[in-house]
């Protein structure tokens, strides 16, 4: 079983200046307010709660006719009931309205609680999905697309998504029936008046018009300000070791309030711009009201209208401006949402590259035979990291993997486990090419070791049982004990309940090796990839775990990327890699005979650790000379 995936290594990148744009970034692009596209998208994971969003369009049509029979009851206390001494009917209005009021207060509970529970049931099926996709998504995705990127898609559009649909679908769709209806009633009061009303409508759109556009620019630019905050932040956090280590807090503080100051900035311009809309509805919204008091107070004075309805007009054109207003304020939200929606949904739809052919059989119980014919491989297209690699190994035998950094050496751990396709060529193990098999059943029968062990939050038992989730505790102390991990776990408070902190930060980094070997011990692999395991620990942690890894070794094909003297000098075979080609093959002692290139490069290492020292690294990159001829 693989006990770790490599990731490949990205070099931290600063944040680029304010005003800096990189060409493929999508992040802050803003896109149509409603795209039918996402829309249609989204409802196939709204579509199993659709009779929940018919009990919330119920509810909402509620809401509006409670909302606008208010004012409509006034008007009939005022003009029938009162202007009549009619008691009877002014306690009908007034009990009227305050069922109308209790409507409106149920129905928008309601409301709400079903829209919530829809849009996070819908928030988790869709994280749930684009964290599957992710997981089988192949390297090559991750070696052009950030973290960060990523993130951003599971966390913010996601997030954009289901403020959509838990507010932007039924709000929008309310907004819009209540301004319908408000139009009709005020037209079925006085028509005259409600034209003379729908004088500030151009206005209103106008106004509107202006401080979208403006505001979607404004606040675009904030995002990305605010992006470049956080990008800063976290590279800070993550290599606040370096920081401190350099002295660099002073020049660090500086160019963060840089960038802070820079955020700041552009927020409060957004802020100022977009205060100014809100007083403008209002003034507008006010001039109409006078409209209506001196148009309206004219027609009551010719008896052409009734005080009451005067009044009920009054009260119907503040709440005009009331769904205009929260439409405008939302256009923004639904432009980040429809966006955000194109940006999952790619995601979700990016292709495979490595995945099991329609044909693909378990690969059975192994022996470990692995055989490289002809291989070529690419991540780059056109441009080969692998070229012509042909190599063969039994069971029990140790296969070393020595070259300078770039020489293909993990490039042949990546496609025998398979996290990319060759280009040409044939990989076998027992005779079975490892693409017609299920990635699945082959990588469940290699055990791989990095050279930076990753540990996962939790124990140090499920840590250790991450190789075989169903290893028992007896399973789980016989790994411990065959790296010489046993004796350290128990000494701890907690032993092996110990809490592994993120990235087992309180774990030397030895200690932390070691947990991953017994991790790929418990699997029990047949074929072992130790992918300079032992680089990051010392000599003394070596030698602990030396007697465990033969035993780890015995009996299973291991491949070996060499970065210590000691892990290859009994190895079965020795391939010198050089630009993605095997130039030299053998046992240590044939390589030092044949005097070539193993031959300088341990010399040149033999000089510089010394006669004794068998742990000079020999993935060096200082420049060795090939023998001539």
């Amino acid at each position: 079983m693989t006990s770790q995936k490599p990731s490949p290594a990205k070099p931290a990148q600063t944040p680029p200046p304010p005003n800096h744009r990189r060409e493929d970034d999508d992040d802050e692009v803003l896109g149509k307010a409603y795209d039918q596209r996402i829309v249609e998208r989204t409802w196939i994971f709204v579509h199993p709660y659709r009779i929940h969003l018919l009990w919330s369009l119920a509810l909402m049509i509620c809401i509006a006719i409670g909302n606008l029979a208010g004012p409509y009851l006034i008007k009939i206390a005022i003009d029938d009931a009162i202007a009549n001494s009619n008691l009877t009917l002014l306690a009908v209005a007034s009990i009227g309205y305050v069922a109308a009021s209790l409507l409106v207060w149920v129905a928008t509970y309601g409301q709400s609680y079903i829209m919530s529970w829809v849009g996070q049931t819908v928030l988790f099926s869709m994280r749930r999905e684009l964290f599957m996709h992710l997981q089988r998504l192949s390297f090559n995705f991750y070696d052009r697309m950030e973290a960060g990127r990523i993130m951003s898609r599971m966390t913010g559009d996601v997030n954009a998504l289901n403020d959509f649909l838990t507010s932007g679908i039924v709000s929008t769709a309310s907004d819009l029936f209540v301004l319908v209806g408000i139009v009709l009633l005020m037209f079925a009061l006085n028509w005259k008046l409600a034209l003379a009303t729908m004088i500030v409508g151009p206005i209103i759109g106008l106004v509107t018009h202006l401080y979208r556009t403006r505001s979607r620019n404004l606040y675009r630019e904030v995002r990305w300000q605010n992006s470049m905050v956080t990008a800063y932040l976290a590279e800070n956090i993550s290599g606040v070791r370096a920081v401190q280590a350099f002295s660099r807090e002073n020049l660090n503080q500086a160019r963060f309030d840089g960038v802070n100051r820079e955020n700041l900035r552009r927020l409060i311009r957004a802020t100022t711009f977009s205060a100014g809309f809100g007083p403008i509805i209002t003034f507008i919204s006010t001039v109409a009201t006078v409209l209506v008091v001196w148009f309206g107070g004219m027609l009551v004075l010719n008896g052409e209208l009734t005080l009451g309805s005067l009044w009920a007009f009054l009260a119907y054109v503040g709440r005009f401006f009331e769904p205009i207003s929260d439409l405008s304020a939302r256009y923004n939200s639904m432009q980040a949402a429809m966006a955000g929606g194109e940006r999952v949904y790619a995601l979700m739809d990016t292709p495979v590259a490595v995945q099991d052919r329609e044909d693909a059989y378990q690969l059975g119980e192994i022996s470990g035979s692995v055989k490289f014919n002809d291989v070529v491989f690419e991540y780059v297209p056109d441009r080969p990291v692998l070229r012509g690699i042909s190599l063969e190994a039994t069971p029990g035998e140790v296969i070393a993997l020595v070259g300078h950094t770039g020489a293909g050496k993990s490039s042949i751990i990546n496609i025998l486990l398979r996290f990319y396709d060759i280009k040409d060529g044939s990989i076998t193990i027992d005779g079975h090419d490892i693409r017609a098999v299920t990635m699945a059943s082959l990588r469940c029968q290699v055990g791989l070791v990095l050279q930076e062990p990753f540990l996962f939050s939790g124990t140090i038992r499920d840590n250790i049982r991450y190789g075989k989730l169903e290893a028992n505790d007896d399973e789980v102390m016989a790994a411990a004990r065959a790296v010489n991990l046993h004796d350290f776990i128990v000494g701890l408070p907690l032993g092996y309940d110990t809490e592994v902190n993120e990235r087992g930060a309180s774990l030397s980094q030895g200690q932390k090796q070691l947990i991953s070997f017994a991790r790929a011990l418990i699997a029990d692999p047949r074929i072992l990839i130790l992918d300079e395991a032992t680089a990051s620990v010392d000599t003394a942690t070596e030698k602990l775990i030396q007697h465990g890894l033969d035993t780890l070794m015995r009996g299973r094909t291991s491949f070996v990327i060499a970065h210590r003297l000691s892990t290859i000098k009994a190895a079965s075979q020795i391939l010198v890699m050089r630009q993605g080609l095997i130039i030299e093959r053998g046992t240590h002692d044939e390589l030092l005979t044949q005097e070539g290139y193993y031959y300088n490069l341990y010399r040149m290492q033999f000089r510089e650790g010394g006669a004794n020292d068998d742990h000079a690294p020999v993935d060096a990159t200082s420049s060795v000379s090939l023998p001539h001829g």
